[in-house]
């Protein structure tokens, strides 16, 4: 078991002390065959012979036996392997992390390494599949969590509270059309504004901000917000049927009046605010409609209607014009959804000015 080569090893012409050592064998089954451990006046013959052997290994060890010649110094921590587990920590896995971490990074890169801090503390921190922390992985990431948690408020702090980013998460939709000049507008009170922005609907948008990984988000909102999430709603927008400009229906009440609707529906996925008002007027009419073709954006909706798939579920957006080949349909009777703007915990300045600007501009389109 013993390096017995290193043992066996020849002196070299001129060398000191070079009879060979001494080394003492245990009673039989002891620590297992084979198993030498070295005399006092071996050591000093171990460390200036062998200089190749690792200092930080056991070079004994069977069972609960071990002895080690030397202790290697221990390292301090990477502060950049700590900042990536503790995004993995917080979101619940390395490709959410990744997702989530606000500078680019590759997957691999983040695994490669998490595994050196797992190497260089000689624990596992977290189990992949399910993920879960491990107790090492809890006690490192509570020891850390309130560090990197406090790092931004910090730079608000020595910035003298005059942080001049958002990040801001909305619809294809509202990013494409309307935030820019929103953000032009606040541009003008917050002139170093820097913006961080996160497509999404309803459902990523409200945990996002219950992650608080959005300072703001404007998207639709069914009754109340989310626990410590705050609202304020922006505009009521009634539901429409989008169809084709050929298309010989008048109103929505003819498709009422039939026994059997055969014409596809093309809707946002039923989770989402709009289908959940469109199938709740349905019901109360007694009537069975439900979407063939699902897609995840209402731009998406007014381009397979254009293409002639369907009859498309939108809203009608106050100065929003469709296509020259599309022609919307009102839903008398239906519940019109609200669009509000979310946000989490304090109202900053930064926030409090997006928000001013959402309002104004809202009451500017339903006037």
């Amino acid at each position: 078991m013993f390096l017995w080569g290193i043992g066996n090893r020849k002196p070299q012409s001129g060398e000191r002390n070079s009879r060979r050592p001494e080394f003492y064998r245990p009673p039989h089954g002891a620590f297992g065959d084979g198993a030498f451990f070295p005399t006092a006046s071996a050591t000093p013959w171990l460390m200036s012979y062998a200089p190749e052997i690792n200092p930080a290994r056991s070079v004994l060890a069977s069972e609960s036996a071990t002895a080690t010649i030397a202790r290697e110094p221990l390292r301090a921590m990477n502060i950049h392997h700590l900042e990536l587990f503790y995004y993995v920590a917080r979101h619940g896995g390395i490709s959410e992390a990744v997702r989530n971490i606000p500078y680019g990074i590759q997957q691999p890169a983040v695994s490669a390494q998490i595994i050196q801090l797992e190497e260089s503390l000689g624990v596992t921190l977290f189990n992949r599949r399910p993920f879960s922390l491990t107790a090492g992985g809890e006690k490192l990431f509570g020891f850390i969590q309130a560090f990197f948690d406090g790092l931004e408020p910090m730079a608000d702090e020595l910035r003298g509270g005059g942080a001049q980013q958002v990040r801001f998460g909305a619809s294809g939709t509202v990013l494409r059309d309307h935030l820019p000049e929103l953000a032009q507008h606040v541009r003008k009170k917050f002139p170093n504004l820097k913006l961080t922005l996160r497509e999404g609907h309803q459902p990523q948008l409200e945990a996002w901000l219950q992650k608080q990984e959005l300072d703001l988000a404007v998207t639709l909102l069914e009754g109340k917000p989310p626990a410590g999430v705050n609202s304020l709603p922006l505009l009521k927008l009634p539901l429409v049927l989008l169809l084709e400009r050929s298309c010989r229906l008048t109103s929505a009440e003819e498709l009422w009046k039939r026994d059997k609707i055969e014409e596809t529906l093309i809707s946002l996925p039923p989770y989402e605010a709009i289908p959940k008002h469109f199938q709740q007027g349905l019901s109360r009419l007694g009537i069975d409609w439900f979407p063939r073709i699902e897609v995840t954006s209402l731009a998406l909706i007014e381009t397979y209607v254009e293409s002639g798939f369907g009859i498309g579920l939108s809203l009608a957006i106050p100065r929003y014009r469709l296509s020259a080949r599309i022609r919307a349909v009102p839903l008398d009777g239906f519940t019109p959804v609200t669009l509000a703007a979310l946000w989490p915990g304090k109202t900053t300045p930064l926030v409090q000015a997006f928000l001013d600007e959402l309002r104004h501009r809202s009451q500017g389109l339903t006037n």
